[in-house]
């Protein structure tokens, strides 16, 4: 079992503050709610992840690791888009891998708990954040790469040519794919493009997407030393 008392009283050290009022006041908390943390060992990982954006996400979750993250060199490409907002945002970084838990992580309300935040300067607005897989982008984005997207709630609303994360169910046959959509020659259907040039483009019904948002961002890490 996780000592999570330990580990709030390391952020405590760490933010150099000796009493559990002023700690309740730096986590923008009821000093109630900070003693029942410590007396039922919990407390609200997303509060503690947006008010300690150095901690490390393992650290935090197992007890285990280190408590600082580590300095990473990474690279951050801006996808085409139409608005930059200048105010600092967390954007949400999700751990996921199966078409269940992308479907969800695109609602409002994700159950998922972010294992990260990510916050850079200037970013358009972006609801979340994610791992992407294959190299039907390459070498726009490689497998691993993180890419940050916006829901779009109405197909209507598509942009020809830009770049989205989708989910398509067409007869029960599921689907996951990050794709440019492009219009397609038959009246109700899409085009999905790939950047990779060995990926033949493929039509789809339109009503066939059933969750889709526009790629605003991606991050690709070039070291972890």
């Amino acid at each position: 079992m996780i000592d999570k008392t330990l580990i709030l009283n390391k952020i405590k050290e760490k933010e150099n503050i000796s009493t559990n009022k002023a700690f309740a006041e730096f986590l923008e908390i009821k000093p109630t709610t900070l003693a029942m943390w410590y007396k039922r060992n919990t407390f609200d990982i997303e509060l503690i992840f947006k008010k300690c954006e150095y901690l490390n996400a393992e650290w935090l979750l197992t007890g285990k690791g280190n408590m600082l993250k580590e300095e990473k060199e990474v690279n951050v490409r801006m996808l085409r888009t139409d608005t930059v907002i200048a105010t600092s945002q967390h954007v949400p970084y999700y751990n996921i891998s199966a078409t269940a838990s992308i479907v969800e992580a695109f609602t409002s309300e994700a159950p998922e708990i972010p294992i990260e935040h990510i916050s850079i300067p200037n970013l358009p607005k972006c609801d979340g954040a994610l791992n992407v897989t294959g190299d039907s982008m390459y070498p726009l984005l490689k497998s691993g790469d993180i890419v940050m997207y916006r829901n779009v709630n109405d197909v209507g609303n598509i942009i020809w040519g830009e770049m989205y994360l989708m989910y398509l169910n067409c007869h029960g046959d599921e689907f996951f794919f990050c794709k440019y959509i492009h219009k397609a020659e038959k009246e109700g259907f899409v085009k999905l493009v790939s950047q990779n040039k060995h990926h033949e483009a493929k039509e789809f019904p339109i009503n066939c997407i059933k969750q889709l948002a526009i790629v605003k961002a991606s991050i690709r890490i070039n070291s972890v030393i």
